[in-house]
């Protein structure tokens, strides 16, 4: 077992550090990993079982919503609160997607993935909600974002692209971002959630969760593939027409045994985290 390195101290030397590691993938086509899709196929089973190995992404799933919530509620904001587009990208069995089509402000949501076999898990649950299977309002799509078609125009577009639990499954994160990006709609937001790289996230990520008490099935995350919310700060930063005017928010979350997940100011900088970022109107 290889400890994680310790982040050297200083503001200055932290993101240098963060922007090399993040920026040394910078050459993908595609973000498809057969080993994570292997292993999430592996869970397709149980995505539903709120016992089972998902049985964290149900239980954080409420505080997606809070979080999108918020980031519409900072100003200026030029989101729209009723007929709100979603593409949910890495949706896995659903969890995320089917909820935020039962929202009565959803237009519709686009969810795709791409393993076949978490897609039709996804596919057979909702199909037990009949208001799922409007027409339009929720859509699955096995594919990944890189084959998904490029939006046109702004009405093409969406209001929320939501990236939960993915990006640390993503080996090459800043070229997959850069993707992501045409999908958002002027004022829309690209929300992320995700987990720092750090001694703590180590311990309780790997060592606790995984290897002592199995909260998620062993192999779930790689510790280097963990990106700081100071990174994915300065990534954004870097992009024109992305965060003016407060539009950039983080917030951590942390999860307590017989408890649940509970939000935490500051907590994006040691261990799980929300991100969202606006599209400048």
């Amino acid at each position: 077992m290889i400890a994680p390195r310790i982040p050297p101290s200083g503001n200055l030397k932290r993101l240098a550090r963060g922007l090399h590691a993040f920026r040394k993938y910078a050459t993908a086509s595609s973000s498809v990993n057969p080993t994570e899709v292997s292993h999430f196929n592996a869970l397709a089973s149980t995505w539903w079982d709120p016992h089972g190995s998902s049985r964290l992404l149900h239980l954080m799933n409420p505080l997606r919503h809070d979080f999108i919530s918020s980031c519409h509620a900072l100003k200026p904001n030029s989101t729209p609160q009723n007929g709100l587009r979603y593409l949910d990208i890495g949706c896995g069995g659903g969890i995320f997607a089917e909820s935020a089509a039962r929202l009565p402000n959803t237009a519709n949501v686009t969810a795709i993935d791409p393993s076949l076999d978490v897609i039709n898990v996804a596919r057979q649950h909702a199909r037990k909600d009949p208001i799922l299977q409007e027409p339009g309002r929720l859509e699955y799509l096995n594919t990944a974002i890189e084959d998904l078609n490029v939006p046109q125009l702004p009405n093409e577009q969406y209001d929320v692209v939501s990236l939960f639990e993915v990006i640390e499954h993503i080996s090459k994160p800043a070229p997959f971002l850069r993707i992501c990006l045409p999908f958002v709609k002027p004022g829309g937001w690209l929300i992320l959630s995700t987990i720092a790289r750090t001694w703590t996230s180590w311990l309780t990520t790997k060592i606790v969760a995984e290897d002592l008490v199995g909260l998620v099935p062993r192999g779930t995350h790689d510790w280097s593939k963990y990106i700081n919310e100071y990174e994915i700060r300065a990534f954004f930063q870097a992009q024109q027409g992305w965060g003016a005017n407060g539009g950039m928010k983080a917030l951590g979350c942390v999860y307590v045994p017989g408890i649940g997940w509970r939000m935490v100011t500051g907590g994006e900088r040691w261990g799980n985290y929300f991100f969202g970022v606006r599209r400048d109107p």
